[in-house]
């Protein structure tokens, strides 16, 4: 993690616990942050402002954790690997409905971040190891 993103989101590393419902969860949360964190980088490159940034990476770490979720849920989901699952969840509409509801509002945000993703990924952005 270079300078900028460590000071930007310096939970980063913590992510794959607060997304944990089952011991196996941390592996799985590890790679999805490895999954996104080129997509933190692109937007640390941005040089956005920094609230801009600060919801960005909070929908990010939402959608981590709701590909956790969905991933007890649906057992082809969980076999995919990490960037194909989110390739499965974000769309050029936007991200999955988040569960429990949020807000109309925070979901737009959350859909906002997502269709920036979603771009980023059709560049090929991701590794699908």
């Amino acid at each position: 993690m270079n300078d900028s993103l460590a000071k930007l989101c310096p939970d980063l590393t913590e992510w794959p616990r607060t997304w944990q419902i089952e011991k196996d969860d941390l592996a799985a949360g590890r790679r999805i942050v490895e999954a996104l964190t080129p997509f933190l980088h692109h937007l640390v490159s941005q040089g956005l402002a920094r609230r801009t940034f600060a919801r960005h990476r909070d929908n990010i770490w939402l959608l981590g954790g709701e590909l956790i979720r969905r991933r007890h849920l649906d057992d082809e989901l969980c076999k995919l690997p990490v960037a194909a699952a989110l390739q499965q969840l974000v769309e050029g509409g936007g991200g999955p409905l988040i569960w429990p509801n949020i807000s109309e509002s925070e979901q737009e945000s959350f859909d906002a971040t997502c269709r920036k993703l979603y771009r980023f990924l059709q560049r090929g952005s991701l590794d699908y190891s």
